[in-house]
């Protein structure tokens, strides 16, 4: 059975403030495309099938900037914060203490963009799953994702059999690639935020 390969992103202003980042669409920071450009090293050897890819610019960059090519998905777009949108958890908890994206989800904002709840990012991740399912068991290849931190944390967990929520126990760095795979048959994290120099794949 192929491998599922997860590549979050590189590095935005935005997630290097920890802001909440789904329709905006920034570009990479400097150090973004220096991550994305230090995935190619980690991804000799590894013979990706298929590559999708979310439609937002700074997951096109960072799979173009690591040497990879392939479609986009657009349903690989990351979890809708809706309200949220651009805000950090902090600022989020000064009106609404105690909110957890894992079990509250984001509202919809006032000009329309919608939020999501756990169960809607999950819905969105099963249909990618499903999807790529018979590419891994075909076995002649991995499929690699190229996508957000959340949505990657969410896909996951449903990976795994798991709630969406449960994404909460995935943190997952920018730049970074994770390998699962799968063990008597069924599906295990063999390798998780793997950096050249660090863990490899």
């Amino acid at each position: 059975m192929g491998d599922l390969l997860l590549l979050r992103h590189g590095e935005t202003e935005w997630s290097a403030a920890r802001r909440h980042t789904s329709r905006t669409d920034l570009p990479l920071t400097p150090r973004g495309e220096e991550e994305a450009r230090a995935v190619v090293p980690l991804l000799a050897g590894r013979t990706p099938l298929t590559v999708l890819t979310s439609p937002r610019v700074r997951a096109v960059a960072t799979a173009r900037l690591a040497g990879l090519s392939g479609e986009t998905e657009p349903e690989l777009r990351e979890w809708e914060y809706g309200a949220y949108e651009g805000m950090m958890t902090e600022e989020i908890r000064r009106d609404r203490p105690g909110w957890n994206i894992w079990t509250d989800g984001c509202p919809p904002s006032a000009d329309g963009h919608p939020g999501e709840l756990p169960e809607e990012v999950g819905a969105r991740a099963d249909r990618v799953l499903a999807r790529i399912e018979p590419l891994l068991r075909a076995d002649r290849g991995d499929v690699l994702l190229v996508a957000h931190g959340h949505y990657l944390r969410v896909l996951t967990a449903r990976r795994l059999g798991l709630a969406p929520g449960d994404g909460r126990l995935f943190q997952i760095f920018t730049g970074t690639v994770s390998r699962l795979s799968a063990e008597h048959g069924r599906p295990v994290v063999s390798v998780w935020n793997a950096r050249p120099g660090g863990t490899e794949l």
